[in-house]
C-alpha cells in the first residue's frame, strides 16, 4: 500500500552535530545528574544548558539580528531562485542565522554569478563544489 508514496522533497537533518571538550569533573557532574534522573542523557543536559543560555541572552540576540539584517531560521535557495536573481541582474548578499541551504542542482558558476557575499551563523548545506566556489565570499 505504501509503495505508491513518494517524497516530493527529501527531509534534511534538523540539527547539526557539534563536539565539545569538558573537564573530567564537569563531565562527572553531568553524568551524576543523568544518573539521578534530572536528564535523560548527556545530550539532553547539554541541549537544556544551551537553551537556558540562549533564553538568558535572547534580547541581545534579537537586537543583533535586527541590527545586522540577518534572516533568522531556515533559508533555502533553489536553482530557480538564483536563476531569477541572475536574470534581473540582482546580486545576493546572504546573511542567515540558522540554516542556509543551496540546492544540490545549483552549479558553482551560477552561485558565483549571483551570490556576492555569504555569512551564515549556524550551518550551510551546499555541495562541496559550490562551497569551494564561494569560499572567497564567505564571512
Amino acid at each position: 500500500m505504501a509503495s505508491n508514496v513518494q517524497d516530493l522533497r527529501p527531509k534534511g537533518p534538523d540539527s547539526e552535530k557539534i563536539t565539545i571538550n569538558l573537564g573530567f569533573v564537569d563531565l562527572g557532574q553531568v553524568d551524576l545528574l543523568v544518573a539521578e534522573g534530572f536528564y535523560s542523557n548527556r545530550t539532553d543536559f547539554i541541549r537544556t544548558a544551551i537553551r537556558n543560555q540562549l533564553d538568558r541572552h535572547s534580547d541581545v540576540v534579537r537586537q543583533s539580528v535586527a541590527r545586522q539584517s540577518v534572516e533568522l531560521g531556515l533559508r533555502h535557495y533553489s536553482r530557480a531562485d538564483l536563476e531569477a536573481a541572475r536574470d534581473v541582474g540582482q546580486v545576493l548578499h546572504i546573511k542567515v542565522l540558522g540554516l542556509a541551504s543551496i540546492a544540490p542542482d545549483v552549479t558553482p558558476e551560477l552561485a558565483r554569478q549571483v551570490i556576492g557575499s555569504l555569512s551564515v551563523l549556524g550551518a550551510l548545506h551546499a555541495s562541496a563544489e559550490v562551497k569551494a566556489a564561494l569560499a572567497d565570499r564567505m564571512r
